[in-house]
């Protein structure tokens, strides 16, 4: 994360987690480093949990790892851990946490196809073409992310039905947010065979919680329960949670703030997850620009309180039995 002229510094971030040693799972087992694959031999989906598409984003990280060296093993189809962006993660500074998000470019912004088929080239494309084939292959995918930013975790489920279906049936965390992504780029879940009707695909990612934060780690591992029971890919694992009955509540995206200057700023430190009671309430400026809730009742979806130029600054969302305002 980059500082524009004239800005406060970052504060600094404390790492309460450690990075796991991810050397035994490097070489993976499909042709693809990184991937690992278990197979149960009986007929099933297949089911991927992604780690890492950012590079220090390392609770999914620690979750993964913690899970193969606990030798889990399906109980019926096909399990794949995967660490996607090795070459960031290998970055990863606790000293200077925020530097290792990606090498070249965000990898959760290229699941176009036409950018994958490009002659474009970078290491994260680079990267996404190699993984390609496998995610070409999966069912049921689950990528762990967190949040810079304090805010309570949620899990994205793109924009189709389907995927809102598998959001509420993992059920942790239980606010699901249903968004049509980034106006930069296709993140995985929002790859064309998630969120294509006609396919049985689907893919939901997890924010799990603040970076670097034990919580984060602990509510990555509870998605991942939540996940693997519902499918029915696991029936034992000793190391997964039980999962407490959840009430979800579902939230869609009405608008997605994009940061237009250089000096967006929020009237206030929101937490992601924030509630603004009133319609048109001032939350920010951008530059001479006032930007206010449009409607009663608005969640702040992960705020970025120092969003660069161009990218997404905070989605806006409304509860799915709230009238419109």
């Amino acid at each position: 994360m980059s500082q524009r002229a004239g800005q406060s510094p970052l504060p600094r971030f404390e790492v309460r987690l450690r990075p796991p040693d991810i050397d035994p799972w490097r070489d993976g087992n499909t042709g693809i480093p990184g991937f690992t694959t278990l197979r149960s031999g009986v007929p099933g989906p297949h089911v991927a949990v992604l780690a890492v598409t950012h590079g220090n984003e390392i609770a999914g990280a620690i979750v993964a790892d913690k899970l193969l060296r606990a030798a889990i093993r399906p109980a019926r189809g096909q399990l794949t851990f995967g660490f996607v962006n090795i070459a960031a993660f290998d970055r990863f500074d606790p000293q200077h946490p925020t530097i290792s998000r990606f090498v070249d470019e965000d990898i959760n912004r290229l699941w176009d196809i036409a950018v994958l088929e490009s002659a474009q080239r970078s290491c994260e494309l680079d990267r996404a073409r190699q993984i390609r084939p496998l995610i070409d292959t999966v069912d049921v995918l689950l990528d762990l992310h967190s949040t810079l930013w304090p805010s309570d975790p949620l899990i994205l489920s793109g924009p189709s039905e389907k995927g809102r279906r598998l959001a509420l049936g993992i059920g942790i965390p239980a606010t699901v947010v249903a968004d049509a992504g980034h106006a930069n780029g296709r993140r995985i879940i929002d790859y064309e065979r998630f969120v294509d009707p006609a396919t049985t695909a689907t893919a939901n990612l997890v924010e799990a919680g603040q970076h670097w934060e034990e919580p984060a780690a602990e509510m990555a591992l509870a998605s991942v329960a939540g996940l693997l029971r519902h499918v029915g890919t696991v029936q034992d694992c000793p190391i997964l949670p039980a999962v407490p009955p959840a009430r979800p509540c579902v939230a869609t995206v009405t608008e997605v703030v994009i940061a237009r200057t250089g000096q967006f700023a929020f009237v206030q430190p929101y937490r992601g997850g924030e509630v603004i009671a009133q319609r048109d309430t001032l939350i920010a400026t951008d530059g001479t620009t006032e930007i206010r809730t449009p409607h009663d009742d608005c969640m702040l979806v992960m705020p970025s309180l120092r969003p660069s130029r161009g990218h997404t600054a905070v989605r806006l969302a409304r509860f799915a039995n709230t009238e419109s305002g």
